[in-house]
């Protein structure tokens, strides 16, 4: 199993997802920890939905996931957002 966890966060804007990524990768980088942003996916069929995802050590991931849900929650476009603590393999392989 590896040491890593991944984040979520889920938008109902694709705009936001930008604003999201670059709120998640501050709030690590101000924590000195190790974050290191997978993707931004847009839209493509869901319904101008958007989402971020995240890896790193579990403290930077949870630090991020909490910054990038807080900013846009604020905003009503947070759908959901979910941390996984040293995921299955297979899972981590899947998304990375």
């Amino acid at each position: 199993m590896t040491d890593k966890s991944i984040g979520l966060i889920e938008l109902s804007s694709i705009a936001a997802g930008f604003a999201v990524a670059d709120a998640m990768l501050k709030a690590a980088a101000a924590k000195a920890a190790n974050g290191q942003l997978l993707e931004i996916r847009l839209a493509m069929a869901m319904g101008g939905k958007a989402f971020c995802t995240l890896t790193g050590d579990v403290a930077a991931v949870q630090t991020a996931v909490t910054a990038g849900s807080r900013l846009i929650a604020e905003q009503g476009m947070l759908v959901n957002a979910v941390v996984i603590s040293r995921p299955h393999p297979d899972v981590y392989r899947e998304v990375v």
